[in-house]
C-alpha cells in the first residue's frame, strides 16, 4: 500500500480509537453518576478522610468498618470511596493521599458528589510540642497553613500583612557569622472563600477554627485508653494521653528538622504539624460543612536522635487516632447518624 493511501487509514483508525475511548469515559460516567444517585438515597453520611496507607490499615484493622453489601466503593478519579457503617452510623471513606493537594481534592469531590453531614480527618502527625509525647493523640481547635510563603533577598522587605517571619541567617553557625543568601521568609494568610461570606470575596484568614459543637464533644474523650505498646518488646515509656484544643500547623512540608519544629511552637504555638489537615478543614468549613481533626502523634518531627520515629511509632499513633475517632463517632447526637 502506498504511503498516500496508509495516512487515510491512520487517520481513521486512530478517529475510531478516540471515539471508543471518549464513549468508554461517558459510559464509565455514567454508571458512576447511577451509584452516586443511589448511595446518596442511603444517606446521610458522615466522612471520613485518611491519607497514607499506615492510617488505613490501622482503620479498617479495628474492624469496625462494615461495608455496604449492594455498593461497597466508588472508584473516582483515581480514588475509592467506600460505603458502610460504623459503630451504628453510615459513612463515606477516602484515603487521600498525601500533600495539600490531594487533600483538597478528595475532600472538594466528597462534599460536592455525596450526601456528607461532616467530616472527620484523622491520621497520624509530627509532634511540635514538648509537653506532648509519642503515641498522644491531639484534636485541635485551630489549624493553619503555614506553608504560604513570600520568601525575599536578604535585605528584602517584609509586607505588613505577613503574620510571622523567619529570618534564615538567625540560624548560622556561628550565629550572625557572614550574610544567607537564603534570605528571609514571610507568612501569609489564607485568602479564604466561603458560603457564608460575599460571593468571589475572599477573606484573610489564618487559623481554621474547627467546629465548635464537635470540639465539644471530643473533650468527652480526654482521659481514653490508648495503646502504650508497638508489640510485646517495643513500648512506649509512658501511658498516651488524648488533648482536646491544642493548635496544628500544615504545609507541604514532612518536618524532620528541631530547629524548625522549634520556630513554628515559638512563632505560632502549634503542636502537632501534617500536611493535610489545613486543606481537609478549611474545605470543609468554606462549604459549610462542620469539620474535626484527629491525629496520633507518630515522631518528635527532628528533636530525635538518629532516625526519626515514625518508622518504629508510626503503626502505634495511627491506631490510636483510630481509637479516638470510633469513641467520636460512638458519641454523635442521632441528628448526625
Amino acid at each position: 500500500m502506498a504511503a498516500t493511501q496508509l495516512k487515510p487509514c491512520l487517520v481513521l483508525l486512530l478517529t475510531f480509537s478516540v471515539l471508543a475511548f471518549a464513549s468508554a469515559i461517558s459510559r464509565n460516567r455514567i454508571k458512576s453518576l447511577n451509584q452516586i444517585r443511589e448511595v446518596n438515597r442511603k444517606g446521610p453520611y458522615i466522612g471520613l478522610i485518611t491519607v497514607i496507607a499506615t492510617e488505613e490499615d490501622a482503620f479498617f484493622a479495628s474492624g469496625s468498618f462494615k461495608p455496604d453489601p449492594k455498593f461497597p466503593f466508588i472508584d473516582l478519579s483515581g480514588r475509592r470511596f467506600r460505603f458502610g457503617v460504623v459503630r451504628g452510623r453510615k459513612v463515606v471513606y477516602v484515603r487521600c493521599g498525601e500533600g495539600m493537594t490531594n487533600a483538597v481534592a478528595a475532600t472538594q469531590q466528597m462534599v460536592d458528589l455525596f450526601d456528607i453531614k461532616g467530616i472527620i480527618h484523622f491520621g497520624i502527625a509530627g509532634n511540635t510540642n514538648n509537653s506532648m509525647s509519642i503515641g498522644d493523640v491531639t484534636i485541635p481547635n485551630q489549624i493553619a497553613h503555614t506553608g504560604l510563603w513570600e520568601w525575599f533577598n536578604t535585605n528584602g522587605t517584609l509586607d505588613s500583612a505577613d503574620v510571622a517571619q523567619l529570618e534564615i541567617g538567625d540560624y548560622n553557625v556561628p550565629k550572625g557569622n557572614g550574610t544567607n543568601l537564603l534570605g528571609l521568609i514571610g507568612y501569609m494568610e489564607e485568602e479564604y472563600y466561603s458560603v457564608a461570606g460575599e460571593p468571589n470575596v475572599a477573606e484573610s484568614l489564618l487559623w481554621a477554627n474547627i467546629s465548635l459543637q464537635w470540639l465539644q464533644l471530643a473533650s468527652n474523650l480526654e482521659g481514653m485508653k490508648l495503646e502504650q505498646c508497638v508489640n510485646s518488646s517495643l513500648c512506649l515509656t509512658e501511658r498516651p494521653k488524648l488533648v482536646v484544643g491544642l493548635r496544628a500547623s500544615t504545609s507541604n512540608i514532612f518536618l524532620d528538622n528541631a530547629a524548625y519544629r522549634d520556630f513554628l511552637f515559638q512563632k505560632f504555638g502549634v503542636s502537632s504539624a501534617d500536611m493535610e489537615s489545613a486543606g481537609v478543614a478549611m474545605t470543609s468549613l468554606s462549604n459549610g460543612y462542620p469539620v474535626i481533626v484527629i491525629r496520633g502523634l507518630s515522631d518528635l518531627a527532628g528533636n530525635q536522635e538518629g532516625d526519626n520515629a515514625v518508622r518504629k511509632f508510626g503503626g502505634l499513633a495511627a491506631v490510636n487516632s483510630v481509637k479516638a475517632v470510633l469513641g467520636f463517632i460512638r458519641n454523635l447526637p442521632s441528628s448526625t447518624r
